[in-house]
């Protein structure tokens, strides 16, 4: 991941229809200053584990890995304009392979069909459901949890 990543990251998720399918999204999708606070407090996490996805030779996207041991979690964002391209599906796969602990988990919105598509290709199982407010929809939504055992 470099610093000249992030303007990229930045314009990926600030759009309005990957925030809708997201659904569940933070203060720093739509703050600048937010969003430059959470980035330097990732990067700077020796325990999260992230990388920018390429596609094309371009940035697609971002994923990570976070959170405790037993806890740890996986997220990913990619640009709609790979979206159905297998980008997703590639970059969690190779991600998965730079982190042997087990369990992993995610979550996804019970709607985002794509999302759930790509955690299962990688190994995922739903194992559980739940609703969650999605501040880019402006309401509570059914979500999906999701483990890799």
């Amino acid at each position: 991941m470099r610093d000249s990543d992030l303007p990229v990251f930045w314009a990926q998720m600030s759009d309005e229809r990957a925030q809708h399918m997201a659904a569940v999204t933070r203060r720093y999708h739509y703050d600048l200053a937010a969003f430059d606070a959470h980035w330097a407090k990732v990067r700077s996490d020796p325990s999260v584990i992230n990388r920018t996805v390429l596609a094309d030779g371009e940035v697609a996207g971002h994923a990570a890995i976070f959170g405790p041991p037993g806890e740890r979690e996986v997220t990913y964002w990619i640009d709609r304009s790979y979206w159905g391209r297998g980008v997703a599906t590639a970059a969690l796969a190779a991600l998965l392979g730079l982190e042997r602990s087990r369990p992993l988990y995610a979550h996804a919105a019970a709607d985002n069909v794509g999302s759930i598509r790509v955690l299962q290709k990688c190994g995922f199982v739903i194992t559980g459901r739940g609703q969650v407010f999605a501040q880019a929809r402006g309401e509570e939504i059914d979500e999906v949890a999701l483990t890799l055992a």
